[in-house]
């Protein structure tokens, strides 16, 4: 059990880390083609931070654990709001300066209301898989469009033009590269290890989701939004957290639907998609209650925190 547990902290530092170097090397690759920087975040930047869950979510979807490609998709979206946004908004309050991030906040609670809608009767199949993964590639149109239309006034595309990697296309490419190839060797090496200690400890595969795996692939959201804080960049913080949650649920979710299509764990959907509801509703809450102020403060990163570990705790209640 050991080993297993060592091969997952292994497996889980080369994804972490290889999923910053796709992001690296993609992000100044797009630049050099003059990609305007609203638009690498929205989209490579989001899309990149949910590598280590899609790349999850396929490894285990392949291995036949759709549960844990269920949980894996579901509980990262709860830690990127209980566990990361909690956590941070503690450290520091939040400014949420960016309209395009205000505009962004209703379309993460309208695909989750629909990953519930399409998961009401307990099963994902190829339908719904495919249907989600549709909207995925719309919602990045949507989002282009939005960051094309507010690149200059909105204060999310500063931050993100300050944040650009400035490093030669030789070196972007290797990175691009190394990240495409560590990726998914580094996500079956997480999944493999996470099913054994599943079975040790007599776990569910949809626990085993939700918990070591979720956290892990949520752990790129948690560095980069501290990072942004850190810098005064709140708008990039949260920008993190909101893109990862839609493609999330569009993308990573779509995975076990379309590649281990079936019935799902009940507790999925009576237990853990309704907290994901109403973490998700308290975050537009907390942003849009004081419209003069329009930030998260510490109190209310601390009950976030606070909802988070009661709920994992929840998790291993007999």
């Amino acid at each position: 059990m050991i080993t297993q547990c060592l091969i997952f902290l292994a497996g889980l530092i080369v994804l972490s880390w290889s999923a910053d170097r796709f992001i690296q090397g993609a992000s100044a690759i797009s630049g050099y083609f003059g990609v305007p920087p609203l638009f690498i975040g929205l989209t490579i930047v989001a899309m990149g931070s949910s590598a280590p869950e899609i790349m999850v979510s396929i490894s285990a979807a392949l291995a036949g654990n759709r549960d844990t490609a269920v949980g894996n998709a579901i509980g990262s979206n709860i830690a990127n709001i209980g566990l990361v946004l909690g956590a941070v908004a503690l450290l520091k309050p939040l400014q949420v300066a960016s309209g395009t991030l205000r505009r962004e906040m209703p379309m993460v609670l309208l695909v989750s209301l629909l990953a519930a809608y399409l998961m009401w009767d307990g099963r994902l199949g190829h339908r719904e898989g495919l249907l989600l993964l549709v909207l995925f590639f719309l919602v990045i149109g949507l989002l282009a469009w939005l960051a094309l239309r507010s690149e200059k006034s909105d204060p999310l595309s500063k931050e993100l033009r300050a944040e650009l990697p400035n490093i030669p296309v030789t070196k972007a490419l290797l990175w691009l590269l190394m990240g495409m190839l560590l990726l998914p060797l580094s996500a079956h090496m997480m999944v493999d290890s996470a099913t054994h200690i599943a079975r040790y400890f007599g776990i569910s595969d949809l626990v085993i989701g939700l918990t070591i795996v979720a956290i892990g692939t949520s752990l790129p959201e948690l560095a980069a939004s501290i990072s942004g804080i850190l810098k005064k960049e709140d708008d990039l913080a949260l920008g993190n957290i909101l893109g990862s949650n839609i493609f999330n649920i569009l993308a990573v979710l779509s995975v076990p639907g379309l590649l281990a299509p079936g019935n799902i764990d009940p507790q999925a959907m009576q237990r853990d998609m309704p907290v994901m509801l109403v973490l998700t509703l308290l975050l537009i809450l907390f942003c849009f209650a004081i419209k003069e102020r329009r930030r998260i403060e510490r109190w209310q990163g601390g009950l976030l925190l606070a909802c988070y570990l009661a709920y994992q705790t929840s998790l291993f209640q007999p």
